[in-house]
């Protein structure tokens, strides 16, 4: 049975872990390094990971100014553990979470026809906002 955890600490084979689930899911670059992974997950307002067996097998963070705003991002789960509510559940522990520690406004940004399960989860779009990146960087 899978367990969840916010990182607190991060031990070297948990860290590369997660390194394994950003590149599989198409979000690390072969020139990054792990001082990198290790500092988003220092700076996030909450990094949640899902363990099998001591194992990274999904993950999910949220950024935040710790005052009214976060978004949630970089959820995933391996393609093999999909369809056993494990995301949903990554999505609904840092809601909660976020809720917890005061924070009134979460949003996020839905890809890769991904704003159905969002939905399931009470996210809706905003109006008639669109998401925007530097021209230039990557998605």
């Amino acid at each position: 049975m899978p367990t969840f955890r916010f990182l607190k600490k991060l031990d070297p084979e948990t860290l590369k872990g997660i390194i394994s689930l950003y590149s599989r899911q198409g979000w690390w670059d072969k020139n990054d390094k792990p001082a990198l992974a290790a500092k988003i997950i220092r700076n996030s307002h909450c990094f949640l990971v899902v363990l099998d067996k001591g194992r990274p097998i999904g993950m999910g963070r949220a950024i935040s100014d710790a005052i009214n705003d976060a978004y949630i991002q970089d959820v995933m789960v391996l393609s093999e553990y999909r369809g056993r509510g494990l995301g949903s559940k990554i999505v609904l522990k840092l809601k909660n979470r976020l809720k917890a520690d005061g924070i009134r406004w979460i949003g996020l940004i839905a890809q890769d026809n991904s704003s159905p399960f969002y939905s399931k989860l009470g996210f809706k779009p905003i109006g008639s906002s669109r998401p925007m990146m530097l021209k230039g960087n990557h998605v």
